[in-house]
């Protein structure tokens, strides 16, 4: 981390030098130094404790220094200085590609441009074309590059990223003499958004994977590439960074990379409370000065007394306090399913027969699926009748007679009205096998209103499961009005199961909100609310939502056989 953290900022200092016109040849030093300390394969504070610093290339007595200085405050003087002296905003700058300091510089000193809102106008108002070696296209692509610059500033939906990461680690794969290819960051914690795709890999020619990577057909725009890392745009605005390390330190890398800030804060402190100093790159013992280096990160986790956390646990919630104490959860894994609770067919606004969803399901190895089709109140859907969800339950039922492997289940998404009534008659909904209960109008009443309706279904002993509870779509739709805790203990009373939805821009519940599910005592039911048999796939986004709230098998409804479930359901 400390690497990462000196090389930042005196790439930085050498940028601020060149904005300040100042002498070239200090400049070029700053960026020499940081360009080797960030690919310095062990850990900067070990060399700097063993006066070694100027032995890095680059490194001489001035810089030196500064890193000591920083590595002992937290800061360098000189840096500050800089950035005083320099406008805010102009640092920014740096970060629209195709700005280097020397436009930066003649942008500030023509048009007094001091921020990214100042540039844009500039740019559009055709006053950039005018100025020395500029021009029309020039300005044409500054445009592009600040649109790209704002939209990368968002995260994007985990299943956004998921075909990005297959496409980049197919690529890598092809390249000879790359191992351990593996994604970290909030990728690999299973976020229901993703920021930066962080890739890491070991290699023994880095300098030659590091430009294959760069030059792969999907890449738009190289941000930055040096001897053991690279950083390139895809797809307009998705960063993928690419970082090479040694073999040696592939588990203390990757642990370093996959945890958040928090946790990985929260390691260092344990790592100190026993007499170790951990960075990115090993165990720094501080005893006797020795280095210890991990290739797996099972053995970190394991040397500081810790079992091993997944992934998807590493938010500092409780779990590092929970694998000191060996009381870390069995996730739930993919295998565990054994059906799928929540699905629509072509007799409501579905795409596939009721036969071709339960032959998808079987070929993922499913038990059962429940085919629960829309009411009435629906009607944009084509929501079904009464009548007509009679005639589904004898459809189902004659389609169950010649079927074989896996049991559809009747069900139905029966809606819940804005008085908290329920679309259908309890007599109907006590003819199906599974009675899936949501919301879809009226999310714009009060929290009272909206958690009554939840409150009210759940407390009719027909209704088994609540879709996606609190309405909200990501980054489109916020969650209802809603007293959670209310719900929540209303769930463990009735027994009612609470759905995580595993459609990629729901994710309802959430992973916050499913543990508190599960701590409430409530059930929950990981469903695909599939439209179509290839959606069915999407239930591994709800698995990722499932472990990362410490869902366990007997937590969740449809990881029981068929058997258990019948027994297990309201009727």
């Amino acid at each position: 981390m400390k690497n990462r953290e000196v090389a930042d900022i005196l790439y930085q200092m050498a940028e601020l030098l060149e904005l300040q016109a100042e002498n070239r040849f200090k400049i070029i030093a700053y960026s020499k130094a940081a360009r080797a300390i960030e690919g310095l394969p062990e850990d900067i504070a070990s060399v700097s404790r063993e006066g070694r610093l100027q032995a890095i290339p680059g490194v001489g007595r001035a810089i030196a220094d500064k890193v000591e200085e920083y590595l002992k405050t937290g800061r360098i003087a000189a840096h500050q200085e800089l950035l005083a002296k320099t406008p805010p905003g102009l640092a920014e700058l740096l970060q629209i590609a195709g700005l280097g300091p020397k436009t930066v510089f003649l942008l500030h000193d023509k048009l007094n441009v001091t921020n990214l809102e100042e540039l844009e106008r500039a740019a559009r108002e055709h006053r950039i074309r005018r100025l020395p070696r500029m021009g029309p296209t020039k300005e044409g692509n500054i445009i592009k590059s600040i649109e790209r610059y704002k939209k990368r500033s968002s995260r994007i939906l985990y299943s956004s990223a998921e075909p990005v990461v297959m496409e980049v680690l197919s690529h890598l794969g092809k390249m000879e003499g790359l191992e351990h290819v593996t994604v970290a960051g909030s990728f690999r914690r299973g976020r229901e958004t993703v920021g930066d795709i962080d890739i890491l890999a070991t290699a023994s020619r880095p300098e030659e994977i590091v430009a294959a990577f760069s030059r792969m057909p999907m890449v738009q725009e190289v941000l930055a590439s040096g001897p053991t890392k690279a950083s390139v745009i895809v797809q307009d605005t998705i960063q993928v960074d690419l970082r090479i390390v040694e073999h040696r330190s592939f588990g203390t890398v990757l642990q370093y990379f996959t945890g958040s800030k928090e946790h990985n804060v929260k390691l260092r402190q344990i790592a100190l409370s026993r007499g170790y100093s951990l960075s990115e790159y090993s165990l720094h013992r501080l005893t006797d000065g020795q280095d210890l280096f991990f290739d797996r990160e099972e053995d970190v986790y394991s040397a500081l007394g810790l079992s091993y956390i997944p992934p998807e646990m590493r938010e500092d919630q409780g779990e590092i306090e929970a694998a000191l104490q060996g009381r870390l959860p069995e996730l739930l894994e993919r295998k565990d399913i054994r059906g799928d609770l929540h699905v629509h067919s072509d007799w409501s606004d579905g795409r596939a027969t009721i036969l071709e969803m339960a032959r998808a399901a079987w070929a993922l190895g499913y038990e059962y699926i429940a085919i629960c089709d829309h009411s009435p109140a629906v009607g944009i859907a084509g929501g079904l009748s009464p009548e007509r969800l009679e005639e589904k339950i004898q459809a189902i039922e004659e389609i169950n007679e010649n079927l074989e492997g896996i049991t559809v289940l009747s069900g139905t998404e029966v809606d819940i009205k804005s008085d908290g009534r329920l679309d259908y008659s309890d007599s109907l909904l006590s003819r199906c096998d599974v009675v899936v209960a949501s919301i879809h109008m009226g999310g714009q009443q009060s929290e009272r209103e909206i958690s009554g309706r939840l409150i009210q279904a759940m407390e009719n002993e027909n209704v088994d499961i609540i879709a996606h509870p609190t309405g909200r779509i990501i980054g489109q739709r916020d969650p209802y009005e809603l007293d959670l805790a209310a719900v929540l203990e209303a769930a463990a009373r009735t027994g009612t199961a609470l759905e995580i939805n595993s459609y990629p821009s729901r994710l309802d519940l959430g992973d916050v909100n499913a543990r508190a599910a599960r701590e409430a005592g409530a059930r929950l039911a990981i469903n695909s609310d599939a439209h179509e048999t290839s959606q069915l796939e999407v239930m591994r986004y709800g698995i990722n939502v499932a472990r990362r709230a410490w869902l366990e098998r007997k937590d969740v409804l449809n990881a029981l056989s068929l058997k258990e479930l019948l027994a297990s359901l309201k009727r």
